[in-house]
């Protein structure tokens, strides 16, 4: 008996412990700054980190940031110039002036304490579909301002509001070499696929994914030299176009259930110690 009791003891204690250490996301989301470090990219999208990361300034000539007050506007470098080279070219399009950009990563990257699972390594940036036609807006001006949604149809079909705009500034971004792929809403892909009349190979980058119709989701490859950052699988070859038409179709005649389905696992919540151990430099790094 006294074997039993001490034995569960130890385990309550031990069962105390893991519980009393904080989860990833609290640690990354209470750091205001960047790390004292070197840039670089650890781990992968969605499990890894930023150190050295880049402050998008919150207003330039081309761009604004949306939600000033969340401070997400950090990443790798190379994210920061993409996003700056990207508004130069959306600057010249009929109807826009610029861009609108949202999340973006914390200034040291990980798992966030609300919202996405991955921006965790400074290589991905949510851009507003919306084109940016007033630069000149305040920080309080800009947190009222809603972007507005693109889909029809639970989005198996875009609305009204879809133009060539859109089309145009995807397209444009999918062209950089630097993109590994975007994530659109399923009938935008579609949409894309049938107004697009000269070089397909840019479709290949662009994915249909649940939400994604307020703003398409960047995703940038690990940069060239860098040890650590973990790149997503490319895309299987081809344009990609008949797997959107696909999810439509899902869309608008969802398959039946399957009856002999697994319930899913809820996501667990990462501890430091799920994550590279760069990591913890990163965190601990003045």
């Amino acid at each position: 008996m006294i074997r039993f009791l001490t034995a569960l003891i130890l385990a309550l204690g031990m069962a105390g412990t893991a519980q009393a250490e904080p989860l990833a996301k609290h640690l990354f989301s209470g750091k205001s700054g960047a790390s004292s470090q070197a840039p670089a990219s650890y781990g992968g999208y969605a499990k890894g980190c930023l150190a050295g990361g880049v402050q998008l300034a919150q207003k330039g000539a081309t761009w604004l940031e949306m939600r000033v007050a969340r401070n997400r506007n950090w990443g790798h470098p190379e994210l920061v110039d993409f996003i700056q080279t990207l508004s130069r070219k959306a600057a010249k399009m009929r109807g826009s002036n610029g861009l609108y950009i949202s999340d973006m990563s914390q200034p040291r990257g990980g798992p966030m304490s609300s919202g996405h699972r991955s921006h965790q390594i400074g290589l991905d940036a949510d851009i507003w579909l919306m084109p940016g036609a007033n630069m000149n807006l305040s920080i309080r001006q800009r947190a009222n301002l809603s972007a507005v949604s693109y889909r029809r149809s639970k989005g198996a079909f875009v609305n009204s509001r879809w133009s060539g705009y859109q089309h145009a500034i995807v397209r444009a971004a999918a062209k950089d070499k630097r993109v590994a792929r975007i994530f659109v809403f399923p009938g935008a892909k579609v949409q894309m696929c049938k107004d697009e009349k000269g070089d397909r190979r840019w479709l290949n980058k662009i994915r249909p994914w649940w939400g994604h119709h307020y703003h398409f989701h960047v995703r940038l490859k690990c940069p060239k030299g860098t040890r650590g950052c973990v790149n997503q699988a490319a895309p299987p070859a081809g344009d990609g176009c008949a797997d959107a038409q696909k999810w439509v179709d899902n869309i608008l005649n969802p398959p039946p259930p399957d009856p002999n389905a697994k319930p899913r696992k809820p996501r667990r919540e990462y501890l430091m110690s799920d994550l590279p151990n760069q990591c913890q430099t990163v965190l601990d790094s003045r």
